[in-house]
């Protein structure tokens, strides 16, 4: 693990978080290893943990330690949230105990009695086994004194404490932007208390707490989720208006980064269709070398493009409607010709098949090397024919939550390029 001390890492880096670009090489990054909360899910609620069907844990995790150690074997240093979080519960019993209070009100567990026996319960693991089990979920049958009158009136409810499947995409909660990160106020209400962990990660942890500007707010009222944030140079960020981000946040966002005076000095929003197949942006376009890009459209999937830039004598925002074609955009705000990969070629079959299954959410380790899922053979075979190194990563079990390999990571260190 880097230490800053005072803004200086052993490693070289000014700052804990540097990510100025979607492909400059990955140093360090952020993940969550799958867990017994993806065992809590049943055919009866797992559509409203926005899982599409229940995955197998013991292949999906060989499936991502695949992911790690394809990240290790590059030279990626990996971090795990959990780890971070239970590293600050550790440092202090006042800490600790303030973080199971906020948990449980966050799980909106109401009555004094389900409280206390909730608190004596956390209190009494270990700190690795209380984070692990606040993911995983409290089952009812797991608290035997759990006997108040809503818990025999409800006893048909499965969960005290609902399991937190998603925490698997570290992509979503929060997102690095340049120095800072966003710590985002998530679009669905089973994903809120992800965001619990990268408040007390970013506010507590000695690496971060001093050291890592905030861009975004979890307690904002609009919505805003990583997997719509892009950030293609120092100097531009694409963010997605999209089923999960709303256009009010962007602009919260832009004049965040504008009034902070940091180096983006233009925003492009892309706003998608609301549709489950295209829940964030990098889902159907993500940025995979200096000049190339991966996208996917169809007759229903179709961007409009809005830039935002800064007056600072008058502290206002301009927007402005971009009329060109995405590929003339790009090439306008990166000042070079840009050419864009369809996803399977376009081929309406396969196209539709490989964006579901994340086709477009590959995760860049260097400029035109990038971690893939296995299954989509058409888009990859595509990559490797326009000369980017494509390595492969199993996934039918990942693949069931609906999130790629770049949904599943969180750069924290990219090498300027």
């Amino acid at each position: 693990m880097a230490i800053f001390i005072k803004g200086k890492s052993m490693e070289g880096y000014l700052n804990p978080i540097n990510i100025f670009s979607e492909i400059g090489r990955l140093k360090k990054v952020l993940l969550h290893r799958p867990g017994e909360e993806l065992e809590n899910l049943t055919p009866l609620i797992m559509k409203n943990f926005l899982f599409d069907d229940i995955p197998y844990l013991e292949v999906a995790r060989q499936e991502h330690e695949v992911f790690v150690s394809t990240l290790k074997n590059n030279s990626v240093e990996v971090e795990y949230v959990e780890d971070l979080v239970s590293e600050v519960l550790a440092s202090s019993v006042a800490l600790k105990n303030k973080f199971i209070s906020q948990f449980i009100f966050e799980a909106e567990i109401k009555t004094d009695d389900s409280i206390s026996i909730l608190k004596d319960y956390f209190s009494n693991l270990t700190i690795d086994n209380m984070v692990s089990k606040m993911i995983s979920g409290v089952a009812r049958e797991e608290l035997k004194n759990y006997t108040s009158l809503d818990d025999l009136v409800n006893s048909a409810i499965l969960f005290i404490i609902d399991p937190m499947p998603n925490v698997l995409f570290t992509r979503d909660p929060f997102a690095s932007i340049g120095n800072g990160i966003t710590i985002n106020k998530m679009s669905t209400k089973v994903r809120h208390r992800e965001t619990i962990f990268a408040e007390y990660i970013f506010k507590y942890h000695p690496t971060y707490k001093e050291n890592v500007s905030i861009w975004f707010n979890r307690w904002e009222e609009t919505s805003l989720e990583g997997g719509d944030e892009l950030v293609l140079s120092k100097n531009l960020l694409v963010i997605g208006i999209s089923e999960r981000t709303e256009a009010k946040s962007v602009e919260k966002l832009a004049i965040s980064l504008f009034k902070n005076k940091t180096s983006f000095s233009t925003i492009l929003a892309f706003k998608i269709p609301k549709n489950r197949a295209y829940m964030h942006l990098d889902t159907v376009f993500t940025q995979i070398d200096h000049s190339v890009f991966i996208s996917f459209m169809s007759d229903d999937m179709y961007f409009s493009i809005y830039a935002l830039t800064y007056n600072s004598s008058s502290s206002k925002i301009h927007i402005k409607k971009e009329k060109a074609r995405l590929k003339d955009v790009l090439s306008f705000y990166l000042g070079r010709k840009i050419d864009i990969i369809k996803c399977a070629g376009g081929d309406l079959i396969h196209a539709a098949r490989e964006q579901w299954n994340d086709g477009v959410n590959i995760l860049a380790i260097a400029p035109g090397e990038i971690i893939a899922y296995s299954r989509n053979h058409v888009t990859n075979k595509l990559f490797e024919e326009n000369g980017i190194k494509v390595h492969r990563i199993p996934s039918s079990e990942l693949s069931r939550g609906r999130g790629g390999p770049r949904c599943m990571s969180m750069p924290l260190i990219r090498e300027d390029i």
